[in-house]
């Protein structure tokens, strides 16, 4: 029985105990407390409504009903700027028993959080009062406050910026803040989901009473969106905003981090960043807004990049600045075109390219690389300078070597309101047949030549573009050959059966000039020669639709005076792929056909010519010189006989005197 009085009396004092603990817990003041440090950080009057009740599990404190802080009078959004269900309070016991109140922790059950900024640059969250970029009056100082745990459960964060027209929201919102002393370091927790990707921010900062004053003080944080990461290890301050330390950054993960700022980014593509996307080097944030990347490599799939960057705020956008040296470059489909005669696919790309990235900011790069290979196409030592401004990006090449020559001009990338492509390109020295089997898998033209070229094509895709394309051009190749037909044979045998595989036709030099449009090149000045033959050309290649539609009209064996000779028309169709060849019979008879008509008819003409001349002669006795025009004969006999009679009556009279 003893115990169990035992037993009973300590339930009994524990019961008084705690009634005791409840008597002594001034809940009003501790509610007012809380209510007064923030008014007193913010300016802006913390509103506690409902039941405020003392506590003594899970610990000593104080909880209270729906707390909220009005909105501000110009905001267009109706919920007010902070709402949550309850605030729980935490005391020290033993600061309660010594006379003084400390509050131990502070937890926001479900708060709705809803910042604005206004068109004008107002913002809702700016409270008036001291916040962090405060005075030196610290409430710690003042009263005794610490928060030794500051938690945030089940919260939600709305940022409507007008003025950027954009809106980060951020959901199951879970937070920590743990400030044990004011004048020491302080560390912040945050985590949730935005558009359904996790993220998390954890944050140690130095004095905390310096930073909520905003001060510099030494800052490490990290940061994870979906997949990306970011880490910064230096000091930074709030008023104004600065920061200066390393920086590291693995950007797997673009759309979660973009959706995070509220901005709208696209995986890079193949070069760009799709498979590995990541950047470090020394940060600096000034007060202007101006961040700084120093000694900064960039690692982007394969490429890697090195240099100085520079970020600097703008009017309507970001401008990048900065200037970068690679090692070997690789943009594009690492296999590129198909080599090989007839191995090219049957059509060009329909996929979509996206460019919106180029309206996210203004840029004026120099790009310096030993190689680029693009898309399958490669270049020597490169210098480039890339202007950006809204969404048109400009290449200009500065230094270019490629496929044992050169390459100079200007490329245009422009995203306004679409997408288009175009520019002013001069080849020099080219090998025409590994650019050719590099370009669309065409390998039958063997030569090294000059190549100038205008072009613009619209479409959203490389095929949409192709088939649109519009332009002008020349060409001019040295020494070389056509292979897959062997033209000399098919002119001596008359049988269009030379072609294949060993099949060639060489020539010493090859000419002409071209225009495109609608996808379609059109050419009626090709020139060719060769030891045993010549020929000219004119024809259609269908860029858009890879096809072949050309006439060649070649003259082989011919004298040493470009005279006599066979000449047989060529017909050159079908596809890229798959060219087919067939000597033009038709097209000789129907020459063969004109050149007798041309001929009759200048024999009836000649047969004319004669019988006037002979009439002249036998009315007038005229002759008419050879090449003269018949129908002017009988007028300069005329004028002719006149004179001479003139003559004779001047001379008579002369003579009778």
């Amino acid at each position: 029985m003893r115990w169990i009085i035992a037993v009973g009396l300590g339930l009994a004092m524990l019961v008084l105990l705690a009634f005791g603990l409840l008597a002594l817990i001034p809940a009003e003041r501790v509610a007012a407390l809380v209510a007064a440090e923030f008014e007193a950080a913010t300016g802006r009057k913390l509103e506690l409504t409902g039941e405020i009740r003392p506590r003594i599990w899970p610990g000593l404190g104080v909880t209270t009903g729906p707390v909220s802080i009005a909105n501000a009078d110009w905001a267009e959004t109706d919920a007010p700027l902070f709402a949550a269900r309850a605030l729980s309070v935490d005391i020290t016991l033993a600061a309660l028993l010594g006379g003084e109140l400390r509050i131990e922790g502070l937890t926001v059950d479900r708060p709705e959080i809803v910042l604005e900024r206004a068109e004008d640059g107002r913002v809702n969250w700016d409270l008036g009062g001291a916040g962090l970029a405060g005075t030196a009056a610290v409430p710690a100082a003042r009263t005794g406050f610490t928060l030794d745990q500051g938690r945030v459960t089940g919260g939600s964060i709305r940022l409507v910026d007008r003025q950027a027209g954009r809106t980060i929201a951020l959901d199951a919102v879970e937070a920590s803040l743990a400030i044990p002393d004011p004048s020491g370091p302080f560390t912040l927790r945050l985590a949730g989901l935005v558009s359904g990707e996790p993220f998390a921010l954890d944050l140690t900062g130095g004095v905390f009473s310096a930073f909520a004053a905003g001060r510099v003080v030494p800052l490490t944080a990290s940061l994870a969106a979906g997949q990306s990461r970011l880490a910064f290890d230096g000091r930074g301050g709030t008023a104004p905003l600065v920061a200066e330390g390393a920086l590291s950054a693995d950007l797997a993960d673009l759309p979660a981090l973009g959706a995070l700022v509220g901005v709208a980014l696209a995986p890079p593509g193949a070069g760009f960043g799709r498979d590995r996307l990541a950047a470090e080097g020394q940060f600096t944030l000034d007060a202007t807004g101006t961040a700084f990347l120093r000694g900064a490599t960039l690692t982007l799939d394969g490429n890697r990049l090195t240099g100085d960057l520079d970020l600097r705020p703008g009017e309507v956008r970001p401008r990048l600045v900065g200037r970068l040296t690679a090692g070997p470059v690789e943009i594009g489909a690492a296999g590129g075109a198909p080599t090989g005669a007839g191995s090219e696919p049957a059509g060009w790309s329909a996929a979509v390219i996206d460019v919106g990235a180029l309206a996210m900011l203004d840029a004026e790069l120099e790009l310096a690389a030993p190689s680029v290979r693009l898309n399958g196409l490669t270049f020597g030592e490169t210098r480039v300078t890339v202007t950006l401004d809204r969404a048109r990006a400009v290449t200009d090449i500065r230094q270019m070597a490629a496929y044992g020559g050169t390459v100079s001009g200007q490329f245009v990338v422009n995203g306004r309101g679409g997408l288009s492509v175009g520019g002013t390109l001069a080849f020099a020295g080219l090998d025409m047949q590994a650019l050719m089997r590099d370009l669309a898998g065409y390998d039958r033209l063997a030569a090294t030549g000059d190549l100038d070229l205008r072009f613009l094509g619209v479409g959203n895709s490389v095929a949409a573009i192709m088939q649109g394309l519009e332009g002008e051009g020349a060409v001019a190749l040295g020494p070389g050959e056509l292979r897959g037909f062997d033209l000399v044979a098919m002119l001596r045998t008359l049988d269009p059966a030379f072609v294949g595989e060993g099949q060639r036709t060489a020539f010493d030099g090859l000419a002409g000039s071209f225009s495109i449009a609608e996808g379609v090149l059109s050419n009626s000045d090709l020139k060719l020669v060769a030891p045993s033959l010549t020929a000219s050309g004119a024809g259609e290649v269908g860029i858009g639709a890879r096809t072949l539609d050309y006439r060649l009209r070649p003259t082989a064996l011919a004298a040493a005076d470009g005279s006599g000779g066979v000449m047989v028309p060529l017909l050159i169709t079908g596809t890229w792929a798959e060219p087919r060849f067939r000597l033009d019979l038709e097209g000789i008879a129907r020459e063969k056909m004109e050149a007798e008509a041309r001929a009759a008819a200048a024999a009836l003409e000649a047969r004319a010519r004669a019988e006037l001349a002979d009439r002249l002669r036998e009315e007038l006795g005229v002759d008419i010189p050879p090449g003269a025009a018949a129908g002017d004969a009988p007028a300069r006999a005329v004028e002719d006989a006149l004179e001479a009679e003139a003559r004779r009556l001047l001379e008579g009279i002369l003579g009778n005197n």
